[in-house]
Protein backbone atom coordinates (compact mmCIF):
# COMPACT_ATOMS: atom_id res chain seq x y z
CA UNK A 1 0.00 0.00 0.00
CA UNK A 2 2.48 2.83 1.14
CA UNK A 3 4.95 3.82 -1.86
CA UNK A 4 2.43 4.93 -4.09
CA UNK A 5 3.95 8.43 -5.47
CA UNK A 6 1.82 11.91 -4.94
CA UNK A 7 3.00 15.45 -3.90
CA UNK A 8 0.43 17.90 -3.05
CA UNK A 9 2.49 20.45 -1.90
CA UNK A 10 0.02 21.37 1.40
CA UNK A 11 2.67 22.13 4.06
CA UNK A 12 4.79 23.97 1.25
CA UNK A 13 2.11 26.08 0.55
CA UNK A 14 0.67 26.47 4.44
CA UNK A 15 4.57 27.71 4.76
CA UNK A 16 4.22 30.34 1.86
CA UNK A 17 1.23 31.79 2.69
CA UNK A 18 2.39 31.72 6.08
CA UNK A 19 5.16 34.05 4.86
CA UNK A 20 2.87 36.15 2.86
CA UNK A 21 0.82 37.46 6.01
CA UNK A 22 4.41 39.52 7.13
CA UNK A 23 6.05 40.10 3.75
CA UNK A 24 4.90 43.78 3.45
CA UNK A 25 5.38 45.01 6.61
CA UNK A 26 7.30 48.71 6.97
CA UNK A 27 8.35 50.45 9.92
CA UNK A 28 9.58 54.70 9.79
CA UNK A 29 11.75 56.51 12.09
CA UNK A 30 11.05 60.56 12.71
CA UNK A 31 13.49 63.07 14.25
CA UNK A 32 12.62 65.21 17.11
CA UNK A 33 10.13 67.36 15.36
CA UNK A 34 8.04 64.30 14.10
CA UNK A 35 8.76 64.54 10.52
CA UNK A 36 9.39 61.07 8.66
CA UNK A 37 13.48 60.96 7.78
CA UNK A 38 13.48 57.25 6.83
CA UNK A 39 11.09 54.85 5.75
CA UNK A 40 11.96 51.46 4.97
CA UNK A 41 10.42 47.32 4.16
CA UNK A 42 11.29 44.93 6.96
CA UNK A 43 13.09 42.14 4.98
CA UNK A 44 11.30 38.56 5.90
CA UNK A 45 13.56 35.27 5.64
CA UNK A 46 13.36 31.74 6.35
CA UNK A 47 15.47 30.27 8.93
CA UNK A 48 16.77 30.05 12.88
CA UNK A 49 17.29 33.21 14.74
CA UNK A 50 20.77 31.63 15.93
CA UNK A 51 21.97 31.64 12.23
CA UNK A 52 21.31 35.80 12.79
CA UNK A 53 22.94 35.94 15.88
CA UNK A 54 26.17 34.02 14.82
CA UNK A 55 26.08 36.41 11.70
CA UNK A 56 25.67 39.37 14.45
CA UNK A 57 28.69 38.29 16.24
CA UNK A 58 30.77 37.79 13.50
CA UNK A 59 30.25 41.21 12.03
CA UNK A 60 29.10 43.34 14.94
CA UNK A 61 29.46 46.21 13.49
CA UNK A 62 27.78 45.33 10.07
CA UNK A 63 31.17 47.15 8.32
CA UNK A 64 31.21 44.37 6.13
CA UNK A 65 29.59 44.99 2.39
CA UNK A 66 27.27 41.75 2.40
CA UNK A 67 25.71 41.79 6.12
CA UNK A 68 22.26 40.60 8.11
CA UNK A 69 20.70 44.11 8.75
CA UNK A 70 18.37 45.39 11.42
CA UNK A 71 15.31 45.39 11.55
CA UNK A 72 14.23 41.71 9.77
CA UNK A 73 11.97 39.06 10.03
CA UNK A 74 12.29 35.06 10.43
CA UNK A 75 10.18 32.55 10.40
CA UNK A 76 10.95 28.60 10.69
CA UNK A 77 8.59 25.44 11.57
CA UNK A 78 9.06 23.89 14.95
CA UNK A 79 6.55 20.85 15.69
CA UNK A 80 4.20 19.09 13.40
CA UNK A 81 1.45 17.09 15.31
CA UNK A 82 -1.94 15.18 14.57
CA UNK A 83 -4.80 16.44 15.70
CA UNK A 84 -7.43 14.30 16.89
CA UNK A 85 -10.08 16.71 17.97
CA UNK A 86 -10.42 17.70 13.76
CA UNK A 87 -10.60 14.18 12.92
CA UNK A 88 -12.46 13.19 9.64
CA UNK A 89 -14.88 10.06 8.81
CA UNK A 90 -12.26 8.36 7.01
CA UNK A 91 -14.11 6.16 4.80
CA UNK A 92 -16.14 9.10 3.02
CA UNK A 93 -14.44 10.35 -0.18
CA UNK A 94 -14.34 13.88 -2.23
CA UNK A 95 -15.25 12.80 -5.79
CA UNK A 96 -14.63 15.18 -9.02
CA UNK A 97 -15.75 14.05 -12.66
CA UNK A 98 -12.80 15.59 -15.09
CA UNK A 99 -13.97 17.91 -17.43
CA UNK A 100 -16.01 17.69 -20.69
CA UNK A 101 -12.89 18.94 -22.69
CA UNK A 102 -10.57 15.65 -21.01
CA UNK A 103 -11.24 12.86 -22.96
CA UNK A 104 -10.30 10.40 -20.60
CA UNK A 105 -13.64 9.94 -18.89
CA UNK A 106 -12.66 9.30 -15.62
CA UNK A 107 -13.97 9.79 -12.04
CA UNK A 108 -11.12 10.82 -9.46
CA UNK A 109 -12.09 10.21 -5.75
CA UNK A 110 -9.89 10.71 -2.67
CA UNK A 111 -10.40 10.00 1.18
CA UNK A 112 -11.29 12.46 3.60
CA UNK A 113 -8.06 14.24 4.78
CA UNK A 114 -5.92 14.04 7.98
CA UNK A 115 -5.78 16.91 10.26
CA UNK A 116 -2.17 18.42 11.56
CA UNK A 117 -1.01 21.11 13.39
CA UNK A 118 1.85 22.48 12.33
CA UNK A 119 3.66 24.99 14.87
CA UNK A 120 5.67 27.93 13.52
CA UNK A 121 7.76 30.67 15.02
CA UNK A 122 8.04 34.19 14.18
CA UNK A 123 11.26 36.02 14.74
CA UNK A 124 11.29 39.89 14.97
CA UNK A 125 14.63 40.84 15.46
CA UNK A 126 15.67 44.69 15.97
CA UNK A 127 18.42 47.35 17.28
CA UNK A 128 16.03 49.53 18.52
CA UNK A 129 13.03 49.12 21.07
CA UNK A 130 11.06 51.26 19.22
CA UNK A 131 11.74 49.63 15.69
CA UNK A 132 10.45 46.40 17.18
CA UNK A 133 7.86 47.41 18.76
CA UNK A 134 6.30 49.11 15.12
CA UNK A 135 6.42 45.67 13.87
CA UNK A 136 5.01 43.77 16.67
CA UNK A 137 1.82 46.26 16.61
CA UNK A 138 1.09 45.80 12.94
CA UNK A 139 0.97 42.08 13.70
CA UNK A 140 -0.81 41.78 17.16
CA UNK A 141 -4.17 43.32 16.09
CA UNK A 142 -4.89 40.96 13.15
CA UNK A 143 -4.62 38.00 15.73
CA UNK A 144 -7.97 37.46 17.93
CA UNK A 145 -5.94 34.78 18.45
CA UNK A 146 -6.09 33.38 14.64
CA UNK A 147 -6.20 34.65 11.49
CA UNK A 148 -7.64 32.93 8.71
CA UNK A 149 -6.24 32.30 5.05
CA UNK A 150 -7.87 30.64 2.22
CA UNK A 151 -5.99 28.59 0.01
CA UNK A 152 -6.16 26.25 -2.59
CA UNK A 153 -5.74 23.13 -0.49
CA UNK A 154 -6.03 20.36 -3.26
CA UNK A 155 -6.17 21.93 -6.08
CA UNK A 156 -5.99 18.30 -8.28
CA UNK A 157 -9.66 17.94 -6.77
CA UNK A 158 -10.92 21.66 -7.15
CA UNK A 159 -10.85 22.15 -3.56
CA UNK A 160 -10.28 25.49 -1.46
CA UNK A 161 -10.12 25.58 2.43
CA UNK A 162 -10.11 27.81 4.88
CA UNK A 163 -6.72 27.95 7.16
CA UNK A 164 -6.33 29.42 10.71
CA UNK A 165 -3.41 30.85 11.64
CA UNK A 166 -3.68 30.66 16.06
CA UNK A 167 -1.16 33.39 17.81
CA UNK A 168 0.04 31.07 20.95
CA UNK A 169 2.27 33.41 22.86
CA UNK A 170 4.65 36.39 22.53
CA UNK A 171 8.10 36.33 23.41
CA UNK A 172 10.52 39.23 24.19
CA UNK A 173 14.36 39.03 24.82
CA UNK A 174 16.92 41.43 24.91
CA UNK A 175 20.11 40.18 23.70
CA UNK A 176 23.48 41.40 24.55
CA UNK A 177 26.66 40.12 23.06
CA UNK A 178 30.38 40.93 24.45
CA UNK A 179 30.00 44.07 26.35
CA UNK A 180 27.33 46.30 27.38
CA UNK A 181 28.00 48.90 24.72
CA UNK A 182 28.85 46.79 22.26
CA UNK A 183 25.79 45.94 20.60
CA UNK A 184 22.20 44.71 21.50
CA UNK A 185 19.94 42.71 19.79
CA UNK A 186 16.00 43.12 20.39
CA UNK A 187 13.81 39.96 19.69
CA UNK A 188 10.28 39.07 20.08
CA UNK A 189 9.06 35.73 19.45
CA UNK A 190 5.84 34.99 18.24
CA UNK A 191 4.29 31.56 18.28
CA UNK A 192 1.81 30.17 15.70
CA UNK A 193 -0.20 27.20 14.88
CA UNK A 194 -1.41 26.17 11.49
CA UNK A 195 -4.17 24.17 11.06
CA UNK A 196 -4.36 22.30 8.37
CA UNK A 197 -5.49 18.90 6.31
CA UNK A 198 -3.00 16.73 4.60
CA UNK A 199 -4.20 14.65 1.85
CA UNK A 200 -3.82 11.31 0.29
CA UNK A 201 -3.17 9.89 -3.39
CA UNK A 202 -5.52 10.51 -6.06
CA UNK A 203 -7.47 7.64 -7.71
CA UNK A 204 -9.18 7.55 -11.05
CA UNK A 205 -12.09 5.24 -11.99
CA UNK A 206 -14.14 5.04 -14.99
CA UNK A 207 -17.94 6.77 -14.77
CA UNK A 208 -20.92 4.68 -14.66
CA UNK A 209 -23.09 5.05 -16.90
CA UNK A 210 -24.92 1.82 -17.06
CA UNK A 211 -26.81 -0.09 -14.34
CA UNK A 212 -28.28 -3.62 -15.28
CA UNK A 213 -29.87 -5.57 -12.47
CA UNK A 214 -31.17 -9.26 -13.24
CA UNK A 215 -34.00 -10.22 -10.79
CA UNK A 216 -34.72 -14.17 -9.86
CA UNK A 217 -37.25 -16.01 -8.35
CA UNK A 218 -35.45 -17.55 -5.71
CA UNK A 219 -32.24 -18.08 -3.67
CA UNK A 220 -29.07 -18.81 -5.46
CA UNK A 221 -28.59 -22.35 -4.22
CA UNK A 222 -32.01 -23.08 -5.81
CA UNK A 223 -30.70 -22.45 -8.89
CA UNK A 224 -33.31 -20.77 -10.51
CA UNK A 225 -34.28 -19.00 -13.58
CA UNK A 226 -33.75 -15.29 -14.09
CA UNK A 227 -37.16 -13.53 -15.22
CA UNK A 228 -36.59 -10.14 -15.41
CA UNK A 229 -33.91 -7.67 -16.43
CA UNK A 230 -33.94 -4.02 -15.13
CA UNK A 231 -31.38 -1.55 -17.49
CA UNK A 232 -30.84 2.21 -16.22
CA UNK A 233 -28.89 4.48 -18.40
CA UNK A 234 -28.51 8.40 -18.61
CA UNK A 235 -30.05 10.40 -21.03
CA UNK A 236 -28.66 11.66 -23.53
CA UNK A 237 -25.58 8.99 -23.19
CA UNK A 238 -23.04 11.64 -23.63
CA UNK A 239 -23.38 13.94 -21.15
CA UNK A 240 -21.96 14.29 -17.46
CA UNK A 241 -21.88 14.62 -14.30
CA UNK A 242 -22.15 18.26 -14.22
CA UNK A 243 -24.99 18.40 -17.00
CA UNK A 244 -28.79 18.31 -16.55
CA UNK A 245 -29.86 14.89 -18.10
CA UNK A 246 -32.56 12.42 -17.01
CA UNK A 247 -32.52 8.77 -17.15
CA UNK A 248 -33.96 5.89 -19.44
CA UNK A 249 -35.10 2.82 -17.66
CA UNK A 250 -35.89 -0.35 -19.72
CA UNK A 251 -37.36 -3.29 -18.15
CA UNK A 252 -37.27 -7.01 -19.95
CA UNK A 253 -38.84 -10.21 -19.45
CA UNK A 254 -37.10 -13.57 -20.07
CA UNK A 255 -37.69 -17.43 -20.01
CA UNK A 256 -34.49 -18.76 -21.56
CA UNK A 257 -32.80 -19.54 -18.75
CA UNK A 258 -29.41 -17.88 -19.25
CA UNK A 259 -27.24 -15.77 -17.23
CA UNK A 260 -25.27 -12.53 -17.91
CA UNK A 261 -21.23 -13.50 -18.12
CA UNK A 262 -19.52 -10.13 -16.64
CA UNK A 263 -16.26 -10.95 -18.13
CA UNK A 264 -17.83 -10.91 -21.66
CA UNK A 265 -21.00 -8.76 -21.15
CA UNK A 266 -22.68 -11.24 -22.98
CA UNK A 267 -25.74 -13.72 -21.99
CA UNK A 268 -24.80 -17.46 -21.41
CA UNK A 269 -26.49 -20.61 -20.72
CA UNK A 270 -26.48 -20.97 -16.82
CA UNK A 271 -23.64 -22.96 -15.35
CA UNK A 272 -26.10 -24.73 -13.43
CA UNK A 273 -28.25 -25.95 -16.21
CA UNK A 274 -25.17 -27.97 -17.71
CA UNK A 275 -24.61 -29.03 -14.59
CA UNK A 276 -28.16 -30.22 -14.28
CA UNK A 277 -28.02 -31.88 -18.17
CA UNK A 278 -24.85 -33.43 -17.40
CA UNK A 279 -26.48 -35.16 -13.94
CA UNK A 280 -29.74 -36.70 -16.00
CA UNK A 281 -27.13 -37.61 -18.57
CA UNK A 282 -25.06 -39.50 -16.02
CA UNK A 283 -27.98 -40.94 -14.32
CA UNK A 284 -29.23 -41.95 -17.34
CA UNK A 285 -26.59 -43.79 -18.49
CA UNK A 286 -25.81 -45.52 -14.93
CA UNK A 287 -29.34 -47.17 -14.89
CA UNK A 288 -29.37 -48.24 -18.05
CA UNK A 289 -26.11 -50.50 -17.27
CA UNK A 290 -27.66 -51.41 -14.09
CA UNK A 291 -30.53 -52.40 -16.08
CA UNK A 292 -27.93 -54.32 -18.20
CA UNK A 293 -25.83 -56.03 -15.96
CA UNK A 294 -29.46 -57.03 -14.14
CA UNK A 295 -30.77 -58.45 -17.26
CA UNK A 296 -27.51 -60.57 -18.15
CA UNK A 297 -27.81 -61.69 -14.48
CA UNK A 298 -31.04 -63.46 -14.79
CA UNK A 299 -29.89 -64.90 -18.43
CA UNK A 300 -27.21 -66.40 -16.78
CA UNK A 301 -28.89 -68.02 -13.98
Amino acid sequence: MLGQQFYHETMRNIIVAFGTLFNNIHLVRKNNSGVITQTMKVPLAYGPKQKWLTRLDADADLASKVAITLPRLGFEIQNLAYDPSRKLNRVQKFRKVKSATDKSNKLDHQYMPVPYNLDIELYAMAKQSDDALQIVEQILPYFQPDYTLTINDMADMGIKRDVPIVLNSVNYEDSYRGDYGDRRAIIYTLGFTSKFYLYGPVTSSKVIKTVQVDQYTDIQTAAPKREQRYTVTPNPATSDADDDFGFSETTSFFQDAKDFDLSTGTDKTSTNDWWIFYGFWWFFLLVRFKTLYILKTLILV
